[in-house]
């Protein structure tokens, strides 16, 4: 595939063209998806660079969930391209890792916390499921970075939300792959257990990787991403936080859902 180019949308609202590198961990193009006769998200443009961290922000019902879940082929396309890493998804699937909404998980099946990291190591199990040795140890090593090492043989159902949400990063961890896709990692937990996740998730930037979050809060934008994609069904703008993060593109996104008073609270960039 070769280079391909994305508008960018500037501060003062004017289009940026920027070369995007072919072997980007993420290139979706045109997505639209539909429940019904309306649109969840129409004709979305997302773009994520190497070695970054991204959020896709927007209202409830914006169609957050619906873009990541759309671009990882979990729910059908009207329209739209998928590119990972300058291929298909189904050829680079084994380089993504996926977190998923927390309240879309069953957490009452019978299983341990970690058989469940376990499970990230799928493609490393084979068909037969053999674990070996080194598979539990790399299924404790990734329980030991979000600090749940001791919960290893509890039931799933009997751990907190917080502690949930960390077992189903480890078991993403432990599929050790380039492109991390969450959504709302940080939906419900308490504040210990969002620093640590922040700590992982900035790890994994600084080891090359790139990460991508359906995020909520507006507060902790500035602080915890380097690019944003803002969203309400249609791409609203989407950049670097620096350029893309204003009074502006916020009151587009949310429709004068924002209060005044809201937005000159958040940290955003001077102008």
């Amino acid at each position: 595939m070769t280079a391909a180019t994305v508008e960018l949308v500037a501060a003062e609202g004017r289009p940026v063209v920027t070369p995007v590198p072919a072997d980007s961990p993420l290139i979706v193009r045109g997505m639209t998806v539909s429940y019904g006769e309306k649109p969840a998200i129409f004709s979305v443009d997302m773009t994520v660079r190497p070695q970054t961290m991204m959020a896709i922000v927007g209202p409830n019902g914006a169609g957050k969930s619906t873009l990541m879940k759309a671009a990882l082929g979990i729910v059908p396309a009207l329209s739209g391209t998928v590119t990972v890493f300058g291929d298909s998804l189904a050829k680079e699937r084994s380089r993504v890792a996926y977190v998923p909404q927390r309240a879309s998980v069953d957490w009452d099946f019978p299983t341990r916390v970690i058989d469940v990291v376990m499970m990230g190591l799928y493609r490393e199990l084979g068909l037969l499921r053999r674990v070996r040795r080194r598979h539990t140890e790399k299924a404790l090593a990734a329980l030991e970075r979000v600090g749940m090492t001791d919960f290893a043989t509890r039931q799933i159902g009997q751990l907190s939300g917080g502690q949930q949400q960390r077992v189903f990063l480890a078991r993403a961890l432990a599929q050790d792959a380039e492109l991390y896709l969450l959504d709302e990692p940080f939906a419900g937990v308490d504040a210990a257990t969002e620093r640590a996740i922040i700590d992982v998730l900035k790890s994994l930037k600084a080891d090359k990787r790139a990460v991508v979050c359906v995020h909520h809060d507006l507060a902790s934008v500035a602080g915890y991403f380097d690019d944003l994609l803002l969203i309400n069904v249609h791409r609203i703008a989407e950049g670097p936080v620096a350029t893309t993060f204003t009074a502006e593109n916020l009151q587009a996104t949310y429709g004068g859902r924002l209060a005044t008073a809201h937005i000159e609270q958040l940290r955003l960039p001077a102008a």
